[in-house]
């Protein structure tokens, strides 16, 4: 083999293996090229869904208050309890919320619950400082001193919705099926007899030992109290007429965290 064909062969080789590094010097930059596009994308996307949040927890404000309809009151509750049923919970800053607080409040909604320590409806809804009122009571019925509050709420403060919320396995309600007397709760009790009156239509024992029972009190209590608002408080009636306010009822169940809206 003489000097030039071996040169040539050498050179075929050196100009190959360039050609190969060049080939993969190429891909990998493609491929750098590639992944810098996707964290950018991720990162984008991660900010914007940041900034929705921050924007969806942001307190109420006059503004905000003024512009909400009732119905998109209750629609903001049951986004809240969808979000808290899924643990997919709006990132707040507690702190900065008393600061924005601190010299008025605007809320959107009251909310009338038990006093069962599984219930706090500010959490069932995943809402913060300032967004609504909350009154509560075993058994979540209606008297003089609740209604007051609901008149202040809406007339005054400007709430949009009032929502009733009972709950399964309340131990009022069960009370109430067993007609149990004890100090004052005895006056608790006597509130709440007439749901348990009302349930007919259930197979079984009377009792709080009749699970299904229990729930069919619990609901018709609910929704006795929705019909005492409206009929004991001319202002709360007027203002439903008007549809400046809608008045609900819901129940929540304390083994999912799911909140369950009744039909009037």
């Amino acid at each position: 083999m003489n000097s030039n064909t071996q040169f040539c062969r050498k050179y075929k080789t050196k100009q190959k293996m360039k050609s190969t590094k060049a080939n993969s010097t190429s891909k990998f930059s493609a491929l750098v090229t590639l992944l810098l596009i996707l964290v950018t994308t991720f990162s984008f996307s991660q900010t914007a869904s940041k900034t929705a949040a921050v924007t969806d927890s942001v307190t109420m404000t006059k503004e905000k208050q003024q512009n909400i309809t009732p119905q998109q009151a209750l629609q903001k509750l049951k986004d809240g309890n969808n979000r808290f049923v899924s643990g997919k919970l709006l990132d707040r800053n507690l702190n900065d919320q008393v600061k924005a607080t601190a010299n008025g409040q605007f809320p959107y909604a009251i909310v009338l619950s038990c006093v069962d320590s599984r219930t706090s409806t500010e959490l069932i809804f995943d809402e913060g400082l300032g967004d609504i009122f909350n009154a509560r009571i075993a058994g979540n019925f209606i008297n003089t001193d609740i209604l007051g509050s609901m008149e202040f709420a809406c007339k005054v403060a400007g709430a949009k919705l009032i929502l009733v919320v009972g709950h399964n396995k309340c131990g009022a309600i069960k009370g109430a099926c067993d007609n149990v007397e004890l100090g004052n709760l005895t006056h608790v009790i006597d509130e709440i007899k007439p749901a348990v009156d009302n349930v007919k239509n259930i197979d079984g024992e009377r009792n709080s030992h009749n699970d299904d029972f229990v729930q069919a009190v619990a609901e018709e209590n609910v929704r006795l109290a929705i019909k005492e608002i409206s009929e004991k408080s001319s202002i709360l009636n007027e203002m439903e007429k008007k549809g400046e306010i809608i008045i609900v009822g819901a129940m929540y169940d304390l083994g999912t965290g799911k909140v369950t809206f009744l039909q009037n």
